[in-house]
């Protein structure tokens, strides 16, 4: 097992109703910028419950926050709030709303042009230098309610990258089941697949000493294979609900990355499909994952067939096998899932695609990936031309 160090300072609240300690929670005196998407939390009474628990509070309003947040939507609220002099931020939403709370927060202060923070990935470890925030998860997918990473695309350039550190972890996320009820399947199928694959990031590397890591992970993995599909059709079951919440909050909470390499070499591959096409990010990682799986065969198929011992109950007469059909089933479960494997069936003209990501890759300096940095960029040109 490597050295490592765990710090993750959220409190997180947990269960049915505890939108009302929202006034308990957001500090007093000092003006908060509601942040929110599009404007689905009307619709399903959240909005309500968030204006209720916080009745007699200094709120100004920022909406219209973008499933893949942009920088400049984003650099909007950062006026906003320099203007307004607003302490903190209070994001409700899903993934893309907190993720874009926290480079509002690290904007706000931050001397010079902030799509350095982007750019040059700056990590923020000082928590005087950023906006303190909160958190009311209305759509779990991203573990963003738990933890310091975030996403932002920048629409001049089609780019999507990342921003974090320990100074962005939020200082409280209220996390109650029953806001999936009104989510449409669609969404609540990303939310599985998403969670799915950031586990598959953390373990589907190679074998190591994290005994505990790895039952960790597997036991995530069973969990929404189990629920799944049956928490897409009956998101009002709250024992289904309730699992699924927390399945995608400890997928990405940090837990499971402590002490083992780890790959993401399918999410930064998959970013550029969602920059260049607007494809749902869980469905770009169902594009793209199996194939890294099928090219970098030879460095992972020990890994793989663990998992699919462990996992899915497999057998076969060599390691080369077990991996092959635990490839074979992740796909079958993606499709159960509602996921569409291939690119051409999520987007048209995509015949440059490869050369697009190579290129895009080649210029930020990103020339090897994954937990052994040996997927070229030879080898990112077969994985997305293996899955048009």
């Amino acid at each position: 097992m490597t050295n490592f160090e765990l710090y993750n300072p959220v409190n997180y609240v947990f269960g049915k109703g505890q939108i009302a300690k929202l006034n308990e929670l957001v500090p007093t005196h000092t003006k908060i910028l509601l942040a929110y998407g599009g404007g689905s939390i009307f619709k399903n009474g959240i909005y309500d419950q968030v204006k209720t628990a916080l009745s007699g509070f200094d709120i100004v309003e920022f909406g219209g926050i973008e499933p893949n947040p942009r920088y400049e939507t984003l650099m909007k609220a950062v006026e906003i709030i320099r203007a307004e002099k607003i302490g903190f931020i209070l994001a409700v939403g899903g993934g893309s709303v907190i993720d874009g709370a926290k480079f509002i927060s690290a904007a706000v202060t931050y001397e010079g042009d902030a799509i350095e923070i982007l750019r040059k990935r700056i990590l923020f470890k000082d928590t005087s230098a950023v906006i303190p925030f909160g958190t009311v998860l209305t759509l779990p997918a991203t573990g963003s309610e738990m933890n310091s990473g975030a996403v932002v695309s920048i629409e001049a350039t089609q780019e999507k990258l990342t921003l974090g550190g320990s100074a962005l972890f939020p200082k409280f996320s209220i996390v109650d089941p029953t806001c999936i009820e009104s989510l449409p399947k669609r969404q609540l199928q990303n939310g599985v697949v998403d969670a799915f694959t950031h586990v598959m990031e953390q373990y589907l590397t190679y074998q190591h000493d994290a005994l505990l890591q790895d039952r960790l992970a597997e036991s995530i993995l069973q969990t929404l294979i189990e629920i799944g599909p049956k928490v897409v059709e009956e998101p009002t079951n709250y024992k289904l609900a309730s699992n699924f919440v927390w399945c995608a909050t400890m997928a990405l909470n940090g837990l499971i990355q402590k002490g083992v390499p780890s790959d993401w070499a399918t999410h930064m591959i998959g970013h550029e499909l969602t920059a260049l096409y607007e494809i749902d990010h869980a469905r770009t990682l169902a594009i793209i994952g199996p194939n890294l799986y099928k090219v970098m065969f030879e460095t992972k198929k020990d890994k793989l067939a663990q998992y699919g011992q462990r996992v899915w109950n497999l057998n076969g007469s060599s390691t080369d096998e077990i991996a092959e059909k635990a490839i074979e089933k992740t796909i079958d479960f993606l499709h159960t899932m509602g996921m569409k494997t291939k690119l051409s069936e999520n987007a048209q003209d995509i015949e440059k695609t490869a050369d697009s990501i190579v290129q895009r890759f080649q210029e930020r300096g990103w020339l090897a990936l994954g937990e052994k940095q040996n997927i070229t960029l030879d080898k990112v040109r077969e994985i997305v031309e293996m899955s048009y």
